[in-house]
């Protein structure tokens, strides 16, 4: 399995801007469609989005839809998500997840195979 390391998080206002990093290590990363996923207090984890293996498709949740853009960098073995726009509602520990069976990055939580410790975003009005 890939090891997966969250960086980035903190405290943002309202309106703010945010950029997590995922460093992958231990398997070849851009065999690995990826995953952002966020769990708030008390709710479900949830997708945010996704990056496919190669050709940068994206995937998003309507939520982060227009404010929220992944992207990858396979030479780094890092995906990214620049988060703007932040609202309240954004606050949670996300996390990033690898899958290596599937080709596009999937919304569904069993589809990663491989998940990091997650970083927590605050978003303060």
């Amino acid at each position: 399995q890939v090891q997966l390391v969250e960086s980035g998080g903190g405290l943002a206002q309202a309106g703010g801007s945010l950029r997590l990093s995922c460093a992958a290590s231990g398997r070849t990363f851009s065999n690995y469609a990826m995953g952002w996923f966020r769990q708030a207090p008390g709710k479900e984890r949830e997708f945010v989005a996704g990056i496919s293996r190669s050709l940068g498709s994206t995937s998003y949740s309507d939520s982060v839809k227009g404010r929220f853009t992944i992207s990858r960098d396979n030479a780094k073995n890092t995906v990214y998500l620049q988060m703007n726009s932040l609202k309240r509602e954004d606050t949670a520990v996300y996390y990033c997840a690898a899958d290596r069976v599937h080709w596009a990055a999937q919304a569904t939580l069993g589809a990663y195979e491989s998940w990091g410790q997650g970083t927590l975003v605050t978003v303060s009005s």
